[in-house]
């Protein structure tokens, strides 16, 4: 496993497709960081699975 890995996701906003570092260290997060097309706030809510891969799911401020 790996500490640090990118994923891509697409900005609940704009819909741009933009990449984002996740910390694998960290069982379960959540996080607000501003999508790098649109500047909106969007909340990441990630957990590592038993292999070590990360779900991430992506939601505008608002959801």
């Amino acid at each position: 496993m790996q500490a640090i890995t990118t994923l891509t996701v697409r900005c609940p906003y704009c819909g741009e497709i933009i990449e984002a570092v996740i910390d694998c260290s960290v069982a379960q997060q959540e996080y607000i960081e501003d999508c790098e097309v649109c500047c909106r706030p969007i909340v990441f809510k990630v957990s590592i699975n038993e292999s070590g891969e990360p779900d991430v799911a992506v939601f505008s401020e608002n959801d």
